[in-house]
Order: structure tokens, then sequence, then C-alpha cells
């Protein structure tokens, strides 16, 4: 009994011997080792077998850096962009809601997307860029020939030429120019400097609008940090961080807040503010104005995709439209036109029923129209010198001067608000002051 006893405890301490030589050879492997400095002459014995990794444990940033990842969005961009622009919760709801919205769009709602290169490129490639077409730059000839496209200089040259011609007819070449020629010249003038001013202030408001648009900043959420970018860096997929007097950069989907109210009167032309909150109206128009709370939203649409941008494309194919100012002065100057044409042509009818009646005298006190004694070459003077009264009538009527001192008066009151208040500089809202707010225009007709 007493032996049994003894074998079981030597057994254990059999055990730690061996433990114990062989942590001792593995501290005197290390010393030499650490001893020899580089001569590495121990460690090939180790090496003669094939080595194997049974868990590769690697930093997140490390697997992103050798492996980029590519998102593959499963989801349609036009229904969504869609979805967002006409406010429709029903179609929200068949997503799963914003969250679901956002697990689509590779998002994660704490620490927004990743600011690796690649996905952002990937985003741009799949959604587009934040950024809207600009029509091209219009030629100094292009502003020329608008103006000569304009129905009071077109009628002005009209009567220019007949009034040229009908003068040499009767003065003579020498003399006979005068009030044709005045006429034409004052029409080149006009068209001339209302031509520069024009072209001016179009290289003015793309030089500013440029120089704004790098300034504007927005405050997005990347791999759990905040960080300031560029309106035009925003990406689909981004939480963008909104303030008060901050303009929503993108369409998207109200993620968290309080109190977050914006200004859609840009858009829909309501003057009451909106409130944004995640169970009545989760969405956000890009080009609204936060004017309470704050709050995160998700970039669902950017660019020409956002409702702003389909906005704006809309109004930039017709290159011909008018401003409201533009449109009132060319309206004042039809009506005045249409007047002294009317005059004219009643004095044209009343001038000739006379003379053809024998109701006129020449200087000598005769009777000017005898029907079969009266000369051919007598007739067609006495008719030139009539339809010459009626077109002097006609370019007296008409206030060809008007446009250009509208469009001197404008050129100059901007230039000096410019310079007085630097922030009128931004393109849009310069051109607003002469236009009335868009809102005004493009008001919903379930309004009217």
């Amino acid at each position: 009994m007493f032996l049994d006893k003894a074998h079981s405890v030597r057994k254990p301490n059999k055990r730690l011997r061996k433990i114990f030589r062989v942590i001792y050879f593995v501290v005197s492997l290390a010393k030499k080792v650490i001893a020899n400095g580089k001569n590495t002459q121990f460690l090939p014995r180790f090496s003669c077998g094939p080595s194997y990794v049974a868990i590769d444990i690697q930093a997140i940033d490390d697997v992103d850096d050798k492996h980029d990842h590519v998102c593959l969005f499963d989801i349609d961009q036009k229904a969504l962009s869609e979805m967002v622009r006409e406010k429709n919760f029903n179609s929200l709801c068949q997503y799963g809601g914003v969250k679901e919205v956002a697990t689509i769009l590779e998002t994660n709602m704490n620490v927004g997307i990743t600011a690796k290169e690649t996905d952002i490129k990937h985003r741009i490639d799949v959604f587009g860029s934040n950024t809207y077409e600009k029509p091209p730059a219009k030629s100094f000839l292009s502003f020329v020939f608008e103006a000569f496209k304009d129905t009071t200089i077109i009628i002005l040259l009209v009567c220019a030429v007949f009034s040229l011609g009908f003068g040499i007819k009767q003065h003579g070449p020498t003399e006979g120019w005068y009030d044709g020629g005045s006429i034409i010249v004052a029409v080149i003038l006009v068209v001339v400097v209302s031509s520069i001013s024009n072209f001016k202030q179009s290289r003015q408001f793309d030089k500013v609008s440029d120089e704004s648009s790098n300034l504007m900043k927005v405050e997005v959420v990347r791999k759990g940090h905040r960080q300031p970018i560029s309106i035009f860096e925003v990406v689909v997929g981004d939480i963008v961080c909104l303030k008060i007097g901050d303009q929503v950069p993108a369409d998207g989907l109200f993620l968290d807040g309080h109190s977050l109210k914006v200004d859609e009167s840009s858009m829909t032309g309501e003057s009451d503010y909106v409130e944004v909150n995640e169970t009545d109206n989760p969405f956000l128009l890009s080009g609204t104005m936060v004017t309470d709370g704050y709050g995160h939203m998700l970039v669902t649409s950017v660019g020409m995709n956002t409702a702003w941008g389909v906005m704006m494309s809309s109004i930039s194919c017709d290159s011909d439209e008018q401003t409201p100012l533009q449109a009132r002065l060319n309206k004042l100057t039809s009506y005045i036109g249409k007047v002294g044409l009317l005059v004219a042509f009643l004095v044209l009818v009343v001038f000739l029923i006379r003379y053809f009646t024998g109701n006129t005298e020449d200087k000598h006190g005769n009777q000017e129209f005898n029907y079969g004694k009266t000369k051919a070459n007598d007739v067609m003077n006495a008719v030139v010198r009539i339809v010459a009264a009626a077109v002097t009538i006609v370019v007296v009527a008409i206030p060809e001067g008007l446009p250009l001192a509208v469009t001197l008066t404008l050129a100059y009151s901007m230039k000096r608000m410019m310079v007085r208040i630097p922030w009128f500089g931004n393109s849009l809202l310069a051109r607003q002051w002469v236009r009335p707010p868009l809102s005004a225009q493009t008001k919903p007709a379930h309004l009217h």
C-alpha cells in the first residue's frame, strides 16, 4: 500500500522535471540567439519541415489595403431617386425603411462609409458625382445674334432700310441717307453696348460662381470620424451632418436628429418650414436650407439625379428663356410698337386717301393729284413721301433706348452691390436679384 502511494507521487515529479528541462532548453536557446545578434545559424534547424498557419489574424485596415472591397449595390438608382423626389413613403416602406436602404448602400449608420478611394470611386461610377452640368459659355457673337433677334431691333432695321431708300430717292445719295443712316447707327450702338454688357456679366457670373463653389463645405461621417469636405465630393451613401444655416447638398433620408426643419420654398413655393422626422417625413431635398434643429441624413441621390438637378436641367433646356424683367420690358416695348404701327398705318391710309382724292396741295397752292394729268413720277414721289412719314412715326414710337438704359442700369447697380456686399457675388443670388424667386414662377398647379 505504501509502495503504491510512493509510486504515484514519483510520476508527477517526473513530469515536472521534463517540463522544467524543456523550459530550460528554450530559455538557453533564446539567450544564445540574443547573444549572437544577427547570427541566425540556430534558426534554420526549425525550418526543416513545412509550416502551416492555423489562424491568420490581420487588422481591418491591412485587409482593406490588400483586398479592396467592391460594393455591389442591389438597388434601382432611378427608382430610389424618384422615391425621394416625390416623397413616396410607401416606396420607402417597400424597401424596408431607412435602415434597410442604408444596408443596401453599404453604409454603417454609426461610422458611415469607408474613406477608401476605391469605394468612393465605385460609388461615383455607379451613382454619379455631386456636380451639375453647366451650359457652355456663350461667345460674344452669340450675344450679338440674340440682340438682333429682338422684335424692336428688327422693326427698326426694316424702317431704317425704307427710310434710307426713300431718302436717297427724294434728296439724292448725298443728303438722302441721313435719316436712314442715323437709325442704323443707333441700332448698332444699342446692340453692341447691350451685347458687351451681357457678355461681361456672364463672364463675371461664371468666375464668381466658381470661386464661391470652392468655399462651400459640408460635414460628413466617414470611417467613424467627422470631416469637412466640398459639397461636390459628397457621394451616395454618405452620412451628412446638418445644422442651422446649412444647405442640403443632395437628396437623402433622415437618420436621426432633433427638431429638424427645412425651408423648401426654392423647390415647392411654400413659405412654411417643413419638419423632417423618421415617422412622417424622412425626405430631404437638395437645395433646401436648414432653418431649425440638427440631424444626420443618408445621401441617396447626387448631382443631376437630385430634385434640384432635375429642375435645373428642365430650365436649362430652354436656352431662349427670358427673365421676368426682360419679359416685362419686351411686353412694354411690343405694346408701344404696336400702337406706333397702328398710328402709322392710320396716317398712311389717311394721307393716301387725301392725296388721291385731290385734297392735298403742293407748295404753290395747286392740287397735287389730278386724275389723268399728274405724271407717274410725281405720283411715285408723293407716295414715297407719305410712306416715309409713316415710317418716321414708327421709328419715333418704338423706345429703342429702353432696353439699353435698363441693361446699363442693372450692370452698374450689380457692380456696386458686389463691391459693397461680398456675398452678393454668388451667381444664383445675383441672378435672383434680377429674376424673381424661382418658386414664384414654378409654383405647383395644385396651389393655384
